[in-house]
């Protein structure tokens, strides 16, 4: 009986693995297409540039890469202003691209160095810009939730129409802070989007073994927060429902939740081996569904661009990482005395 269950939560895990179909889906312009397909694709060369670094051991600690989830944050982006906040939790590094913050900074810090966003003290999971309004990657489960939301508090206790958009995933879905989050949040109206990035997989459970209710756009109902599924996989399906959520809270109507039903192609994070999967599900996704792909193929099959056209890009892109990786093996190391900094903030 133990086999046999067992054998059939992993078909259950491997049928999953096709995205789920969204509601509506934006309408792109040529600008728009292309703005995504260099957005998502700079994610892509960095993250992959950032795993060969490692391997080098140029860059140590933990490493939780996003390739394969690039349409969600770029898609997020696209639907936010100018003020909006975005937090997020350790697999953070495409969040803070799409955010608009330097490569060379991300990278240098990856490597520990005095040129890295948090001067080389923070690493992967911990960097941040007030000036992007990105307020982090952070390494403990759930514990951006909190945290994001008092961001939405501030935005509502100032009167502005920012919004906060807080970033988690479907292991820390299960987390009781998220819940309390939820709980303030609708109580006093607060305009906070959480995004519940689904990549099938906590660490290395499936959703199914691990969650009783597998449907997260549904975790707000005893709160009475509104949600719903999106296809994370294509860019204009998270576009239009950020614009949804967005104009939602903006409206003072509190907050809302998406789950992007995405997929990650690596593991968990650098150690991981992702022996818990076969590699004919992982191809499934990549052949047919992945995010880059789908916009790449729009673009040429409405001539909005040529192949070559197409190939400068993906040039100027890779030239672009690799720049940002020569900074950050050759920016110097943090000065001792940088330990000090950061620690305290003095008030007068």
């Amino acid at each position: 009986m133990a086999t046999a269950s067992k054998n059939k939560t992993n078909d259950a895990a491997v049928s999953s693995a096709a995205p789920a179909s969204s509601g509506s889906i934006a309408t792109f312009s040529k600008d728009q297409e292309v703005s995504a397909y260099r957005d998502m694709l700079l994610i892509r060369r960095f993250e992959e540039k950032a795993g060969q670094m490692y391997g080098m051991g140029l860059i140590g600690g933990f490493c939780h890469l996003y390739i394969g989830q690039e349409a969600v944050v770029v898609g997020m982006q696209m639907a936010l202003k100018e003020g909006d906040q975005v937090i997020t939790g350790y697999r953070d590094h495409g969040h803070m691209l799409a955010c608009g913050m330097d490569p060379k900074g991300v990278m240098a810090e990856l490597t520990g160095r005095r040129g890295g966003y948090s001067h080389g003290k923070g690493g992967s999971m911990h960097m941040f810009s007030v000036e992007k309004h990105f307020y982090g990657g952070h390494g403990i489960v759930g514990a951006q939730v909190p945290l994001g939301t008092g961001l939405a508090f501030a935005n509502h206790y100032r009167g502005n129409d920012n919004v906060s958009v807080t970033y988690f995933g479907d292991g820390a879905a299960n987390q009781g802070q998220v819940y309390e989050s939820f709980n303030m949040a609708e109580l006093w109206k607060l305009p906070a989007i959480y995004v519940i990035e689904n990549n099938r997989y906590a660490m290395g459970t499936a959703v199914n073994r691990a969650s009783a209710q597998t449907d997260f756009s549904k975790r707000g109902v005893s709160f009475n927060i509104p949600g719903e599924q999106v296809d994370g996989m294509d860019v204009r399906a998270v576009k239009a429902a950020g614009e949804k959520a967005v104009a939602w809270c903006r409206a003072g109507k509190g907050p809302y939740i998406l789950e992007m039903m995405t997929y990650r192609y690596r593991g968990h994070s650098m150690s991981d081996p992702a022996k818990y999967r076969t590699r004919e599900e992982v191809e499934k996704v990549r052949t047919g569904h992945d995010p880059i792909e789908q916009v790449r193929a729009r673009i040429l099959s409405s001539k909005m661009l040529t192949e070559d056209e197409i190939k400068k890009i993906d040039a100027e892109v890779r030239d672009r990482v690799n720049e940002a990786a020569e900074f950050a093996t050759n920016d110097p190391e943090p000065d001792a005395s940088e330990l000090y900094t950061d620690v305290y903030r003095e008030t007068v």
